[in-house]
């Protein structure tokens, strides 16, 4: 399920910093040290209490660089900013970033994250210490050397909040008192998680700039797990969840989630660009050419995760016909923040093909705004037209790697389509 630790070393390496493990051990900083590179215990506070992750700094020729640790995906800080005893550790792609004072040893951080959201900033309280090494503190009241329950393996999940029930499946890895893991959904997946086992409770979490996951739960003597879900500052939910090995019936399809409303089952829009240039459907570049129209946001992780799968098939497919559009849903409504959003979007993720402001992040506001489906129920969303743009397909959500082989299933249907549709073309 989990990313080979070889190819994370490759990335760390890149990003000239080491491939540790989030609970490897660091000696304790120097009380006379003025440095701020090295491993970093990291702290929002949440409201179910301390949400934990891993980061590490390290200094090169061109400044501080540094990236989080969620078990195995290294997440980058798009840069690292230190005056004097103020430090900023920014995710640009995600108009987000973590602001902090250092105490006068640099031993500590004590600030603010904040990240643009759909109403109104996210806003979290932060603390950091160098040189701790775990992620997770002791738990309180936990007996010294007691044996960890089982938990890894699939499990039927059920969340629950205000809004109703959601189905999931857990995906767990346990070793010992080491657990990694995700939680897919309906829509995508909760990314990589990472936590441990004390004796009967559970505890997992992940941070990457955009998404702050909470996960809490016990396991009860029918070996039943119920918890909680706490993201961000504003969300809560409870959850419950039963082992199994089956997991093929407890997510609905994916592909067929939503439906086109048109008599003809054709498609059409018109949108602006990120330089004010008007592009439709109906151009004289897309006639006779496969498209794939690719709902998402800048803000999603998901769609953070699928974008590289797409530049790779449009670079792999487009001398074979292929075209991609890519129509953005934003948050602020700001034209000329959301364009800027998206072209760092465009620009991380090397993507060649033409990226469209569609509108805001509402699902109701967007189906409207697109007047062909009948409801938008995920970013990202994914539209397989043929050469005579009839809709061959529509695939909801993404599942990240975090999945696993779940993430490398997903990746080949989506290859399949498109190479379905290409050889949609006369002469193929």
């Amino acid at each position: 399920m989990i990313t080979k630790r070889w190819k994370l070393c490759l990335i760390a390496s890149l990003l000239l910093v080491g491939c540790q493990s989030d609970q490897d051990a660091e000696p304790a900083p120097d009380a006379a040290s003025t440095t701020i590179t090295g491993q970093w215990r990291g702290v929002l506070t949440s409201d179910g209490g301390e949400l934990p992750f891993v980061f590490e700094l390290h200094e090169t020729e061109d400044g501080y660089r540094g990236v989080i640790v969620n078990g195995d995906e290294l997440t980058p800080f798009s840069d690292v900013q230190l005056d004097a005893d103020r430090i900023v550790l920014a995710f640009s792609w995600f108009d987000s970033e973590i602001t902090a004072e250092l105490s006068e040893d640099r031993s500590v951080m004590r600030g603010q994250w904040r990240k643009t959201a759909a109403d109104e900033d996210t806003l979290m309280a932060f603390n950091a210490t160098r040189g701790t090494p775990v992620r997770f503190l002791p738990l309180a009241g936990a007996s010294a050397g007691q044996e960890p329950v089982r938990v890894d393996g699939n499990w039927e999940v059920s969340f629950t909040d205000e809004d109703g029930t959601e189905p999931a499946v857990g995906l767990f890895e346990q070793d010992g008192q080491s657990l990694r893991g995700t939680f897919m959904t309906p829509t995508g997946d909760y990314r990589f998680l990472s936590g441990d086992v004390t004796g009967r409770t559970l505890r997992l979490s992940t941070f990457d700039g955009a998404h702050a996951f909470l996960f809490q739960a016990s396991v009860d003597d029918a070996g039943r797990l119920n918890g909680d879900f706490w993201s961000r500052d504003t969300y809560h939910a409870t959850w419950v969840g039963e082992s199994t090995r089956d997991v093929s019936d407890i997510l609905p399809d994916a592909w067929s989630m939503v439906k086109i409303t048109t008599e003809d089952q054709r498609i059409d829009f018109s949108f602006d660009d990120l330089e004010g240039k008007l592009v439709s459907l109906g151009d004289e570049r897309f006639a006779g050419k496969p498209v794939l129209v690719n709902l998402f946001g800048s803000w999603c992780p998901n769609c953070n995760d699928e974008a590289p799968v797409l530049a790779d098939m449009y670079r792999r497919y487009h001398p074979q016909g292929l075209e991609i559009i890519g129509l953005a849903f934003e948050y602020t409504g700001d034209v000329e923040r959301d364009r800027r959003q998206i072209a760092e979007f465009r620009d991380r993720h090397g993507i060649d093909y033409p990226l469209l402001l569609a509108g805001t992040t509402d699902k109701s506001d967007a189906a409207a705004a697109l007047g062909f489906l009948d409801k938008v129920v995920a970013y990202p969303t994914s539209i397989f037209l043929d050469a005579n743009h009839d809709v061959v397909s529509i695939h909801s959500g993404f599942a990240g790697p975090g999945t696993g082989v779940y993430f490398d299933q997903l990746v080949s249907e989506l290859r399949e389509q498109v190479e379905l549709i290409v050889s949609s073309q006369s002469g193929n």
